[in-house]
């Protein structure tokens, strides 16, 4: 499996504090079947003011203490960025990372209201040629009552990544409610686990995906975990991926694959 979200690197956001807690975590994943995980700290101006040659820095050093204990993880760049008005403008240069530097790009709106214009920041950064993936929108307090607005952001290309926690009940009623729905009305693309530590959120993608699995079968659970977030890696048209018949046996192999894209980075 792959996880696109996960605060996994140590000490640059609310995520992994210490690089023990960065590697009890990485296996945790990988005991759970995930083979790659991308590094996506918060970007969030005046609170997280990370950048992506720190970010680039962090998991290259991960990845070196990663290799060196033996664990099959294979890790490559991103970010959990907030919306801002030069949001852009700092892609093109590269201060925000995409992942692994393709077109897809996570970002994470307010939580607590719905900024103006919400829907026209979205079509700026789709008419710039890049894809973003907007983070765990299950769990905006504002859902409930703008879900027509989901809706529209699908219709115009935006992507939704749902936490998988959200499906377990993680995070209370609302957002498995929601969650549920996003999949059952086929809003939601990828599944990612928006891990931050080893034991109050830890990385449990499987659960998720067997959660996702009783809703909508294996094979578009398969798609939520494997196929669309390997094509988005590769930076193909992430939309056409699609899965072959497969069990959930066949997502937790001995030692998880690691596909050519993050093999180049090791």
């Amino acid at each position: 499996m792959i996880d696109l979200h996960c605060h996994l690197l140590p000490g640059l956001d609310d995520g992994a504090v210490t690089l023990d807690e960065s590697l009890a975590m990485a296996r945790m994943a990988a005991a759970d079947g995930v083979g790659v995980i991308a590094c996506t700290p918060h970007i969030t101006p005046g609170v997280y003011d990370n950048d992506g040659a720190t970010i680039r820095a962090r998991v290259d050093e991960l990845q070196s203490a990663l290799d060196t204990a033996e664990i099959p993880i294979a890790l490559v760049v991103g970010a959990d960025a907030h919306i801002a008005p030069d949001f852009v403008a700092r892609l093109r240069c590269g201060a925000i990372p995409s992942l692994n530097d393709t077109r897809y790009v996570l970002v994470e709106p307010p939580h607590h209201f719905m900024p103006p214009m919400l829907e026209e920041f979205f079509a700026g950064l789709l008419s710039s040629g890049y894809v973003p993936v907007l983070t765990h929108p299950e769990r905006l307090s504002w859902l409930s009552r703008r879900y027509d607005v989901m809706r529209r952001l699908f219709d115009l290309g935006v992507w939704m990544q749902i936490t998988a926690g959200a499906l377990l009940g993680e995070f209370g009623a609302g957002p498995r409610f929601w969650a549920e729905r996003m999949l059952r009305d086929g809003l939601g693309h990828i599944l990612a686990t928006d891990a931050h530590d080893s034991r109050r959120r830890p990385p449990r993608l499987r659960a998720g995906f067997e959660a996702a699995a009783g809703l909508l079968g294996e094979v578009e659970a398969a798609n939520l975990v494997y196929w669309r977030p390997l094509a988005i890696l590769e930076n193909r048209d992430a939309a056409n991926a699609a899965a072959p018949m497969i069990s959930a046996r066949a997502l937790n192999p001995p030692r998880p694959h690691t596909p050519s894209f993050a093999a180049a980075r090791r």
